[in-house]
């Protein structure tokens, strides 16, 4: 059973109003570095926070770890709390968010590990074919800067849209160049999108979100990303001067460990893939 610290979005608001004032100041102060204490790991519930609490229950303590795991139910909290110390690592990103993450906000994240590679999908409760989409459809996307560029080039990859040729990892609805079935897109907080589902004809969903929402990305989905050359898999990350933290060091030999990789594929059956450290 779990006995880890969920952090809402309620709780920790105030913590995100600080980022912008503290980010610029604190690039010279390091997360704590002590090897005797617990590693603190910040982590969104599925399926990172299931990930972290095998090694936990089963792993760390063999492997010397006191792990403690933070639970957080936004893309943003576990930047802010790890740039300000509050976290030692966290785990739920892809370097494409880390690396905007780190210019907009002016914090100094960097990945540490490979992790695994949770497929982004398009779901729906009116169609079970990407392409019978009717003329006029609402689509719903992340209202987050790379995931929403991350959800248009998969339905550009599809063919419903095309997108401009420089449109890079932060494609907005402004860089659509075509849009022959005139898709009307609503931008919807990354969590929402699950509960939006009655609501639009379609919605593309985060896997942690469609997990947690009891979607199953390999087999409710109408469109689901190719695994192949796919840049989005989610890392460990820790600020930047801390990556040979020996607590670090010990969480990614058993994150990229046979065990977890085993775990991985048993648990998630295709919808979330481990990543072959090499």
């Amino acid at each position: 059973m779990r006995n880890n610290t969920k952090i809402t979005i309620a709780v920790l608001a105030a913590g995100a109003l600080t980022l912008g004032l503290s980010a610029c100041g604190s690039g010279s102060t390091s997360a704590k570095a002590d090897t005797g204490s617990a590693l603190v790991v910040g982590a969104t519930a599925v399926p990172a926070g299931e990930v972290l609490d095998y090694i936990k229950e089963n792993l760390a303590d063999d492997a010397g770890l006191d792990l403690e795991i933070k639970e957080f139910t936004d893309y943003v909290l576990p930047n802010t709390a790890l740039q300000e110390g509050q976290l030692d690592a966290n785990l739920y990103q892809n370097v494409p968010y880390l690396e905007n993450f780190n210019k907009t906000q002016g914090t100094d994240l960097v990945a540490v590990a490979d992790a695994y590679l949770p497929p982004m999908g398009v779901y729906s409760r009116k169609t079970e074919d990407i392409a019978a989409l009717p003329d006029g459809a609402t689509v719903a996307v992340p209202n987050e800067t790379t995931n929403e560029g991350r959800a248009l080039k998969l339905l550009a990859a599809s063919g419903l849209i095309e997108l401009r040729k420089d449109a890079g990892v932060t494609a907005s609805p402004a860089d659509i160049t075509s849009n022959p079935k005139n898709i009307e897109f609503k931008e919807l907080e990354p969590a929402q999108l699950p509960r939006s589902l009655e609501d639009v004809d379609a919605a593309v969903i985060n896997s942690n979100y469609a997990l947690d929402a009891g979607l199953s990305p390999r087999n409710d989905s109408v469109l689901l990303e190719s695994v192949k050359d796919n840049p989005y898999t989610n890392v460990l990350a820790v600020k930047k001067g801390n990556e040979d933290d020996t607590r670090v060091r010990k969480l990614v030999e058993l994150l990229t460990s046979d065990e977890v990789k085993n775990f991985i594929e048993q648990k998630y059956k295709g919808s979330v893939l481990p990543v072959d450290p090499s």
